[in-house]
């Protein structure tokens, strides 16, 4: 598989792991959204990434877009993200989902992921790289 791709093991497996993340991750927030990260002791995968967005963001087409652009975002910059960090994202009800374009996810993110290096040393590579 390319280092660029998507597998399964990089997505959150079942609401225990989401739990796990909200009762005991801290929590990031940016304008439109609320991350809770939460290391594991498991060293291997780096990222598995949780998607949680209600439908108060909006009908299934938007939200299916808001989870497109998320994953995207989060798929092309995996390698910053060296440390075993299970990360679920849920919008705020401010997000205006015909906003949300790589554009805005990058603005919001890359300031919560240099906030994760910073707080993890040599844990991950520069934020404003892609890859």
């Amino acid at each position: 598989m390319s280092p660029l791709g998507w597998p399964k093991s990089h997505r959150l497996p079942d609401s225990r792991r989401f739990g796990a993340c909200y009762d005991q991750g801290r929590k990031h927030f940016t304008r439109h959204f609320v991350l809770f990260v939460l290391e594991r002791d498991a060293a291997g995968e780096g990222l598995r990434l949780g998607l949680t967005v209600s439908r108060k963001v909006g009908r299934a087409v938007v939200r299916n877009r808001v989870r497109r652009v998320l994953r995207e975002f989060f798929r092309l910059r995996q390698a910053m993200i060296v440390r075993p960090l299970d990360i679920v994202v849920v919008p705020k009800r401010n997000l205006d989902p015909k906003r949300m374009d790589m554009a805005l996810a990058e603005q919001e993110f890359l300031p919560v992921l240099e906030r994760l290096a910073r707080e993890a040393g040599d844990g991950m590579t520069d934020a404003r790289s892609p890859c």
